[in-house]
């Protein structure tokens, strides 16, 4: 929680109680339903919340973005950021109910208005979206092949219009075919060993491969 709170100074009061509220939640749900593995409940905050976060440190959200959260699981990256930035408007998936009913849980009890959780296939959803984000849901090619025409083609961010994903390792082979892909090494922002080999994958979505 101090990480968090160093590296975005600017939380109101609010936020910061929003993300202190998160711990007991997700301890709470977890007992009943376990949506985020027993070794790193303990480490909710660098594992989850932290990592999660990271795609803040890439690209900030302007008020009015409307951003998909694929295969969400308990509800990251989306959760945290849906904290981070309450003027964007987050679309949460996942096709596990009992992870969605926990998300939902989990949103209400911290009064996010600018969040909506539903059990969907990406491959289903309607509406196009600024960002599309995930966090390691499975490789490039097929997650590229789910969401490809989700996308809004006026831009207003930095970065253009497209998928913000967290991954870790080598992605050489996975990105291949897409060489407008770029990768940002997160250990550049945040110094705990567990982000050495974690990354934020951006892709902008409206070119042709």
């Amino acid at each position: 929680m101090e990480e968090i709170i160093k590296q975005f100074p600017n939380l109101s009061d609010n936020q910061i109680l929003q993300f202190q509220k998160l711990e007991a939640l997700y301890q709470d749900w977890n007992a009943k339903i376990n949506v985020i593995s027993r070794k790193d409940i303990d480490e909710l905050y660098t594992k989850h919340v932290l990592h999660s976060l990271a795609i803040a440190k890439i690209q900030p959200f302007e008020p009015g973005t409307f951003v998909l959260d694929v295969g969400t699981g308990g509800g990251f990256p989306g959760i945290p950021l849906a904290i981070l930035f309450p003027k964007t408007r987050f679309y949460l998936i996942d096709v596990i109910a009992k992870k969605i009913k926990v998300v939902q849980a989990v949103a209400d009890a911290l009064g996010l208005q600018n969040v909506k959780a539903e059990q969907m296939r990406a491959e289903n959803v309607k509406g196009d979206f600024d960002f599309i984000v995930s966090r390691a849901v499975t490789n490039m090619p097929d997650f590229y092949s789910w969401v490809k025409d989700k996308i809004k083609k006026q831009n207003k961010h930095a970065l253009k219009n497209g998928i913000l994903y967290l991954k870790g390792g080598d992605l050489t082979e996975e990105l291949a075919p897409f060489p407008k892909a770029k990768e940002y090494p997160i250990a550049d922002f945040f110094s705990d060993p567990f982000f050495e080999t974690k990354k934020v994958v951006h892709l902008p979505l409206k070119f042709t491969l």
